[in-house]
């Protein structure tokens, strides 16, 4: 891991001393999950079951808040077991799914949601149409159910499609009152008014949180960073991690430490169950 600041460093050392109240915020894709061309096919790291759940014995909770649908997340992610090994620690393991419209608990077990915003389906009914107008008619769309999702990584002009969608879509989502979210050769439509700093926030208020990790490697990511700057603007404990790769670092001069892909990730949290472990012994 590499630490971007030697505040950076500072707030590492402060979270760990607050790691029994801290809950820490993870991203699926390209932070647990590394990324692939289908969608369909994200799996998360092999070692992320044994590492969440050591972590878990040193936090107060773990939360998974993505903008996939939490079902699908939990699925592709094995995180059903994930959750019943953390649930073994006495801990809760949360799933925020659509960057928070939908939600599960390992203790709850069921995912619960509010029903499509008001002018999706008629989005995607112009949406096809656009798509063939803008030559992007082989675009992968994902219906997600409550949001449309259009994936530009399989095309052979994947970041030159993406550059030419993305003011196109806007422009169409603000006329059915919806919002755009660019992802890592994604964008996304949805309902307007809920983000993954919305969840942050959700997550602190409603556990009592001391502390807030939160560790993501793209725009869809932003405003939970900005939710975790704010609380630590407030004196809480924060540590913002952000995963790079090639081909994405747009979080890299708002985070505390950058590491390597899931594999980094993944490594930065067993450090830091270890560190806290030690501080306690």
């Amino acid at each position: 891991m590499e630490f971007t600041s030697v505040q950076g460093e500072q707030r590492y050392a402060a979270l760990v001393r607050a790691a029994p109240e801290t809950v820490v915020g993870l991203d699926f894709d390209g932070t647990l999950a590394p990324i692939v061309d289908d969608p369909e096919k994200a799996h998360i790291h092999p070692d992320a079951d044994a590492v969440l759940t050591d972590l878990a014995t040193q936090v107060k909770a773990i939360a998974v808040i993505t903008g996939r649908p939490a079902r699908q997340a939990l699925d592709l992610g094995g995180l059903e077991q994930v959750g019943d090994d953390v649930a073994a620690t006495g801990k809760d393991l949360y799933v925020f799914g659509q960057y928070g419209n939908e939600r599960w608990s390992s203790s709850a077990r069921r995912v619960v949601g509010p029903r499509p915003p008001a002018g999706l389906a008629s989005f995607e009914r112009e949406l096809t149409r656009t798509l063939r107008r803008l030559d992007a008619a082989d675009a992968f769309v994902e219906d997600k159910g409550l949001a449309v999702a259009v994936h530009t990584r399989r095309l052979d002009d994947a970041d030159a499609t993406f550059e030419r969608l993305l003011p196109e879509l806007r422009e169409l989502a603000q006329r059915h009152d919806l919002v755009v979210e660019p992802g890592r050769s994604v964008i996304e439509v949805r309902s307007p008014g809920v983000h993954k700093g919305r969840a942050v926030r959700t997550l602190v208020e409603e556990l009592g949180a001391g502390g807030f990790a939160f560790a993501g490697d793209d725009l869809g990511d932003l405003e939970a960073f900005e939710a975790v700057r704010d609380l630590a603007g407030d004196g809480m404990p924060t540590l913002l991690i952000c995963s790079s790769s090639e081909e994405e670092n747009a979080l890299v001069d708002l985070a505390d430490v950058v590491v390597r892909g899931p594999e980094g990730v993944l490594a930065l949290l067993a450090q830091l169950s270890d560190d806290a472990r030690q501080l306690r012994a």
